[in-house]
């Protein structure tokens, strides 16, 4: 067994995790810095708050929305929706279907939005562009194969901000269940576009991607021109354990089982591909996070780790399932998992462009002008 926080449960599975002389991760620090910066004060934030509803309710004065508000069915984003609703704000609610929704993610969106009265906006992508880079992907070595799907997501919602001319974005990131560093440090951004056409070129079979929304360099990383980004929830008391409690009580919604497990290929992902290609848990960094949100110790998360994400036989499934709808056979995925993972710089990105920024801006310098548009900032935050 490796090195353990001993404040946390991050380990040295993540390379990039480091100890301090008594145990102590960085991964914990930094929440804990966060968290004293920019985490919910009464009063403080609060007030915050009204002036920022104030805000997007004045910018959507005739406008049919005051704010455009992405929903997978998963508890943070259904408890922003109610957040919003609570507040009196005009909601364009957005929903992208990228193929890989669970019956149960379907059936909390769907009951969220009857239940505040929501006329849901549903982007359905094309399957057969959605499955050539999903499928790419797989054979690419890389640490994040949800890039395809987070792009997408990203791109969708601000799509729609600008053809409503919405100019706010409700955004489900919080400090308090996902803390403020990359939940594993091998995994590359999902903003990088550029990155994706090089994974394509070298494993997509042909197909063209013309139909895939996609973000270019300064929306990726700047922002739409015009469109805030609110992250909603760091503005209000939030803990998982109470929100899935009021959530489940007031809409019937259902708890999926895990961080993202409204999505039957992310389950999969971090359950099964992490674990077995990179050696890393990626349980490791959410359960950490609700830990250092005091919603339960260290030992009971500890404990929960000693147990399988989920039951092995439906690990299994989902294995089958996933690689016969992306056509990819057993002996093919058998061979692909015996490679080892792909080395830093193996395919063209926007990495080497942002470290001539860094060094121009300093760390900063380009955290400033990265995170202008986004309320509260997220200064330092890693992809």
């Amino acid at each position: 067994m490796g090195k353990v926080c001993t404040r946390c449960v991050m380990d040295d599975s993540d390379p990039g995790v480091h100890f301090d002389t008594e145990g102590r991760c960085d991964v914990c620090a930094r929440y804990l810095e966060q968290k004293e910066l920019r985490g919910y004060r009464p009063v403080r934030s609060d007030e915050t708050l009204k002036q920022l509803v104030a805000a997007m309710k004045k910018a959507g004065e005739g406008r049919e929305f005051d704010c455009v508000l992405g929903l997978s069915g998963g508890v943070d984003s259904s408890y922003m929706a109610y957040v919003a609703h609570e507040h009196g704000l005009r909601v364009l609610a957005v929903h992208v279907d990228t193929g890989w929704n669970s019956e149960m993610a379907v059936r909390n969106i769907e009951r969220v939005c009857n239940g505040l009265g929501y006329e849901l906006h549903t982007i359905v992508m094309d399957w057969p562009t959605m499955k050539e880079l999903q499928r790419a992907y797989m054979f690419s070595g890389l640490a994040n194969l949800d890039v395809p799907q987070d792009h997408l997501f990203c791109a969708a919602v601000y799509r729609f901000a600008k053809e409503y001319g919405v100019k706010y974005l409700l955004n489900g990131s919080n400090l308090a269940t996902e803390g403020a560093s990359a939940p594993f440090s091998a995994q590359h951004s999902y903003r990088d576009f550029w990155e994706m056409k090089s994974v394509y070129r070298r494993h997509g079979r042909g197909k063209s991607l013309q139909k895939y929304i996609h973000l270019n360099l300064r929306e990726a990383w700047f922002g739409v021109p015009g469109v805030t980004k609110v992250n909603l929830l760091d503005y209000v008391p939030y803990t998982k354990t109470d929100a899935i409690a009021f959530l489940t009580e007031r809409f019937g919604w259902e708890y999926y089982g895990g961080k993202h497990f409204e999505s039957r290929f992310t389950k999969w992902f971090q359950s099964v591909y992490l674990p077995r290609r990179f050696g890393y848990d990626k349980r490791r960094y959410h359960l950490t996070c609700l830990v250092m949100n005091g919603e339960m110790t260290r030992e009971q998360a500890l404990e929960e780790l000693a147990r399988p994400a989920y039951p092995e036989n439906e690990m299994l499934e989902d294995e089958a399932y996933i690689l016969k709808k992306l056509d990819i056979s057993p002996e093919q995925w058998a061979d692909e998992m015996r490679k080892p993972p792909a080395a830093e710089g193996t395919y063209f990105s926007q990495a080497g462009l942002f470290r001539l920024a860094k060094k121009t801006l300093g760390a900063a310098g380009l955290d400033r002008v990265k995170s202008s548009r986004v309320h509260p900032m997220e200064p330092s935050k890693n992809e």
